[in-house]
């Protein structure tokens, strides 16, 4: 029987020109020693096969040469010892220089990681990828295992040449040759084989001690160290290979020696024997004895009638909970099927943990000290400037490697420097200890600026919104690395670092937004894998302990918070608003762009606001966040002690500093703590935190139990998540009030310019032509149709009337018609006439009126009865006109949109009624807070007189020009004047003053008659009827018997009288003007003319009457009320007029013995005074 040959995976045309070059280029002879020789042709054949790889595998997107030089051996067979066989000394011959840079040129591509996505495999790919892989590991297996050749130094001794070139005079050449050699180790650090063990052939422990022996390590540290003075574009190469020689190592157990690396595996082991025999001390309670170890199945009836599960195993005999626990194994959840997901790439995963060999540890801890030393900060200092900047070099990729390798550099510079202090302890070596603690943090310094804060802060955000989950998880490791190193620098003994971690800290928990981000991320987790779920409760366990702490010593701690604000677009100015012309709209235009006044503009402002801790913890209180942590604590039997006590401690803020244990009353929380406590797998008794989880699982059981006798409704919420409505019900027994906020209507909108009723229309219809022309239409409907409505009532109407008429009957007033109300067709249009304020503008324009004072969404809109169907027709039409023919554009010389021609119509300000209780200060004076609004104003100007308007705007026009045309004393010439200082200062004083006299004004406008009321009109006549009266008597004796006593007056006395009639004057000249003329006058209109002829007709010769005796002799039972008198007629021989004072007659009639004679007195002015008339005690 004849088997058909299988067809070959590559073209045989292509197969036969790659061997034939491979043949070509060299082998190895007998007549040699075994040894290789290099065919004629040998760096033609290198050349030809680099184009091969290059023009037919890289542009076809084929594999087919690869695989060919994988069958051919070409690697080991050929390559290998090519390179091998280059002697050291051999440096000066061009020609073996060329071949083997030649050879190196064909390594780097045939040893490029595979790493393809399933959208960018091709059927080629998927028929040479695992060959292609396979081929690689045995190329990284014989470049490592030729310690006698050491393959890998020759390629540093073919770039040593171009990197002693200074890079100034470097050319593209010798810049190439340096990244070929770099990424030749880069290759090799990527090729792994998946399951091998750490001691393998390709192995990361296999790959360092190459590096180490063949000083590839060496090279990485010379250009770290010089890099941005020696080197340039090489950084991403070597964060490439550093990333990949470190993903997976444990820095803690990196800078172990071997005695405590023997140590932390014997404990190791322990920890796996123990948990062994957790799991046969479980196992064994229900484990079969010797005697029943048959087999055994049992039917466990179910709730449904008639159906039955099937259970094996004799545990199930015990009792019915381990029959339904051992059918509740049995169970197995079928998951829904989700959308394919991006696999992502292997080679770029660090989460998972790799062990290496005692003596790759020694050599990569010496590199990683050195490299802390020398090399971290130039060298993460040169690639943040690259991300910044996005330098063509850079890729996404890269982001996340930077980040991930700060964040293990700095966890190994934290665990250095405790290992080193505990040695220190040990070994009480105070002058290293100095030299130490000299150093400070300062080896790490480039990664702990504000620019990288910000760039580290930018990545989280952008990725955690990508949801790129791995990525978020390098940029959470390296923020809890940086929180954790800034919080060893504030407990260093150095004031410098102290106020360095005081800065960052102060920096870090400025920003709320970075608050928000730490519980997003723990938020967001769902299935993205322990390594994510690890990094981010540690990374919000450490964030809260150390906010706690920073917030605890800073009391008045300030946080700088964002928040949606709504912003207007600038006011119009109020020349523009006013006048409305075009000028002024477009001058508007320009201040405030094209302003839409409904619509506000939403952006992002910042405000500081005191930071409150208790308010930012009650933010991880969500149900998402302890789920998160509920997920992590399921893994307790693979944490380890700082795991379980991140656990344990969020749980307790949750129960006891926060005071929420019921957002742990939930049936899968209970079961999952009491699986760790009592079992099955419960922890190990023996574990640190045993006991504190022991105790707080009793507190929250017994909480739990108190709870649920106060409030019987947690029975059915345990199994359910909480929401906070729930939680609030549940912790006070009642639900939560909230006020809902009523919908705000719109601005009001007006069209610019003076523009008739029907211009107006055009303009809003313009703007509502683009996007909302429905809402014209309707409006145009509902116009038609009220229009046919009220010209068949006024039709009716008129019917109606005529038949009035023609019966000759007399009707009443003519009937109004009836108001048609607006009723939306649809819900949208109902919102649309609430919500959109040109649809109102349209409506009110046409004629709708709303109905109510309130503006709700329910409010009604009619068509009001004094709009006629005629009316109705021509709107209509005026609407129908522009829509079909609308005009988008007003003005000529800086033409407007119709959108523009909108703006807010101005709010009118209410003014409250001075007498508003609402408005009432402190001492019970009615103000608004306006000066200008007094309680009594003034009163304007009276029409009639010299105080009329005209007349005191010609006087203040005078009064001006006096002052200007008057020289000042600075300016004696008259030109200038006074500064703005003095203008300024007298213009205060002048409104201070007239201010004063308004306030003292009281106005008549505000004075009203009461209600008459004649009883008490009455009474008030006939008692001041009685008042005259009297007064008038007691005047009659007064004067009758002053004229008696005047009569024997002594002369010599006259000088007395004179000198007293002297100080009573100076005593009534301090009155002021106005009392004096107002006394004039009551004293004219009091005296009746009887009395005043009897005045005139008792003066004497031409004498001064004195005055009388002073007030202050007078007792003060004595006192009447001030009587004016003027005597009318009284003239001396000059002509003048004469007052008579009258003194008081003593009680037998007479007067003083310095009184006994009365004088008349000339008066000092024209006017005449009014006296003080005294009676006698025995009336």
């Amino acid at each position: 029987m004849e088997f058909e040959e299988a067809p070959s995976p590559v073209d045989p045309e292509v197969r036969a020109y790659v061997y034939s070059l491979v043949s070509a280029l060299g082998g190895t002879g007998t007549d040699e020693d075994g040894r290789y020789i290099l065919g004629d042709d040998a760096l033609a054949c290198l050349k030809d096969l680099k184009k091969w790889l290059k023009l037919y595998d890289e542009k076809a997107n084929r594999l087919d040469v690869a695989r060919c030089l994988a069958e051919a051996n070409l690697v080991e067979g050929d390559l290998l010892e090519i390179l091998g066989a280059w002697p050291e000394d051999g440096t000066e011959d061009k020609v073996k220089l060329k071949i083997a840079l030649s050879c190196l040129e064909l390594l780097v591509p045939l040893t490029w990681p595979m790493e393809k996505n399933d959208s960018q495999m091709t059927v080629n790919h998927h028929r040479h990828v695992p060959y292609i892989q396979l081929a690689q590991s045995s190329y990284k297996r014989a470049i490592l295992d030729s310690q006698s050749k050491t393959i890998l130094r020759t390629a540093v001794r073919i770039g040593l040449p171009s990197i002693a070139i200074p890079m100034s005079e470097r050319t593209t050449r010798d810049e190439g040759i340096i990244k070929l050699i770099l990424y030749l180790f880069r290759n090799l650090s990527i090729i792994s084989t998946s399951g091998e063990s750490k001691e393998g052939p390709t192995s990361r422990s296999a790959t360092i001690e190459a590096f180490h022996h063949q000083d590839v390590l060496a090279l990485i540290l010379t250009i770290c160290s010089n890099m941005g003075e020696d080197f340039n574009t090489q950084d991403m190469v070597i964060l490439e290979l550093l990333f990949h020689l470190l993903k997976g190592v444990s820095p803690e157990k990196l800078f172990m020696d071997q005695a405590q690396l023997q140590k932390h595996g014997s404990n190791e082991l322990g920890a796996l024997l123990a948990k062994e025999k957790n799991m046969h001390r479980s196992y064994a309670k229900n484990a079969p004895s010797r005697h029943n170890r048959f087999g055994t199945m049992i039917w466990v009836k179910r709730d449904e009638p008639g159906k039955v599960s099937t259970v094996s195993g004799q545990d199930s005999l015990k009792d019915g909970q381990h029959a339904l626990s051992k059918m509740d194994q049995s169970k197995k959840w079928n998951r829904p099927k989700q959308r394919s997901r991006e696999v992502e790439k292997a080679n770029d995963r660090f989460d998972v943990p790799v062990t290496l060999t005692n003596n790759a540890n020694t050599h990569l801890r010496a590199f990683i000290e050195e490299f802390l030393d020398s090399g971290f900060n130039p060298l993460f200092n040169h690639v943040r400037r690259a991300i910044e900047r996005e330098a063509d070099r850079v890729f996404e990729i890269h982001t996340q490697q930077f980040f991930y390798l700060i964040s293990w550099f700095l966890e190994a510079e934290r665990v250095r420097r405790r290992k080193k202090h505990e040695a220190e302890k040990k070994s009480k070596n105070n002058k290293i200890a100095e030299t130490f603690e000299a150093d400070s943090f300062a080896l790490v310094a480039s990664v702990l600026t504000q620019e990288t804060f910000v760039l580290l802060n930018r990545f989280m955000q952008d990725r955690l919104d990508m949801k790129a989950w791995r990525e978020v998880n390098a940029g959470t490791m390296c923020f809890t690395q940086i929180l954790l190193i800034v919080q060893d620098m504030a407990e260093s003994s150095l004031e410098e670092d102290q106020e360095i971690a005081e800065n960052i800290q102060n920096r870090i928990f400025y920003e709320e937004t970075t608050h928000d981000r730490i519980i997003a991320i723990l938020r967001g987790y769902k299935d993205q894998g322990f390594g994510y779920l690890d990094s981010c409760t540690e990374l919000s366990h450490v964030f809260l302990r150390m906010l706690e702490r920073y917030a605890r010593e800073n009391v008045d701690l300030q946080v700088r918070s964002k928040r949606r604000a709504r912003k207007k677009r600038k006011q119009k100015a109020a020349a523009a608003s006013n006048n409305g012309d075009a000028e002024a709209a477009a001058n508007d235009d320009d201040d405030g762009g094209s302003e839409m006044e409904d619509v506000a503009e939403a952006e992002r402002v910042s405000r500081e606001r005191k930071f409150d801790f208790n308010r930012f913890a009650s933010k991880f209180m969500t149900q998402s966040c302890i789920d998160t942590f509920v997920a992590f604590t399921k893994f307790y039997s693979d944490l380890n002690t700082e795991q379980l006590k991140r656990a344990h401690r969020f749980f307790y803020r949750v129960a006891f500093k926060q005071e929420l244990s019921v957002m742990l009353f939930r049936i899968d929380i209970f079961a999952l703590f009491n699986r760790m406590i009592k079992g099955p797998e419960p922890l190990d008794r023996t574990s640190p935190v045993f006991g504190e989880w022991d105790e707080l699982v009793r507190q929250l059981i017994k909480r739990m139990v108190k709870k649920m006798q106060e409030r019987p409704e947690l029975a059915v919420e345990m199994l359910f998540s909480k929401i906070p409505s729930t939680v609030f019900y549940l912790e006070y027994g009642y639900e939560k009030q909230t006020m809902s906020s009523k919908p705000r209507a719109p601005a009001t909108l007006e069209v610019r310019g003076a523009m008739t009723r029907e211009e107006q229309i055009g303009v809003v219809v313009a703007a509502l032509y683009e996007n909302k022309l429905e809402s014209v239409d309707w409006v145009m409907k509902v116009l038609s149709t009220a229009a046919s409505e009220r010209q068949s009532w006024e039709a009716e109407s008129a019917a109606r009337c005529a038949e009035n008429d023609s019966s000759s009957e007399t009707t009443g007033p003519e009937a109004k018609a009836p108001s048609i109300a607006v009723t939306p067709d649809t819900e949208e249009r109902r919102i649309a006439v609430f919500k959109d304020a040109k649809l109102r503008l349209l409506m009110t324009l046409v004629g709708f009126e709303r109905l109510g004072i309130d503006d709700v969404p329910d409010a009604t809109w009619i068509i009001p009865s004094a709009i006629t169907a005629r009316q109705l027709h021509e709107t209509h039409d005026v609407i129908e006109k522009h829509r079909n023919d609308p005009i988008m554009e007003y003005g000529e010389e800086d033409p407007m949109t119709a959108d523009e021609m909108l703006r807010r119509k101005p709010t009118e300000k209410v003014r409250r009624a001075a007498y508003d209780d609402d408005l009432s200060g402190d001492d019970g004076i009615v103000s608004d807070g306006n000066d200008d609004d007094l309680l009594f104003p003034a009163r304007g100007p009276t029409d009639t007189g010299p105080w009329t308007a005209a007349a005191a705007l010609e006087k203040l026009r005078q009064k001006r020009r006096r002052r200007k045309d008057k020289p000042t004393s600075d300016n004696e010439d008259g030109v200038g004047g006074l500064d703005d200082e003095t203008r300024e200062l007298r213009r205060k004083a002048r409104e201070a003053k007239d201010l004063k006299k308004r306030e003292m004004f009281k106005s008549a406008e505000f004075v009203y008659d009461s209600d008459d009321d004649p009883e008490v009109d009455r009474l008030f006549f006939e008692r001041e009827e009685m008042r005259r009266t009297g007064h008038a008597k007691r005047v009659m004796e007064v004067l009758k018997a002053g004229m008696v006593e005047g009569k024997g007056k002594r002369k010599n006395d006259d000088d007395k009288v004179k000198s007293k009639e002297q100080s009573k004057r100076r005593k009534f000249s301090s009155e002021s003007e106005s009392e004096r003329d107002e006394d004039v006058r009551m004293a004219e209109d009091s005296l009746s003319p009887r009395i005043q002829e009897l005045s005139d007709g008792t003066e004497s010769e031409g004498e001064d009457t004195p005055l009388s005796t002073p007030l202050d002799e007078v007792p003060q039972e004595k006192i009447l009320r001030d009587i004016p008198i003027n005597v009318r007629g009284s003239n001396d021989d000059s002509g003048r007029k004469k007052a008579v004072v009258f003194d008081r007659p003593d009680e037998n009639g007479g007067g003083s013995e310095k009184e006994d004679e009365a004088s008349v007195v000339m008066p000092s002015r024209r006017r005449h005074r009014a006296a003080m008339v005294l009676e006698s005690d025995s009336d």
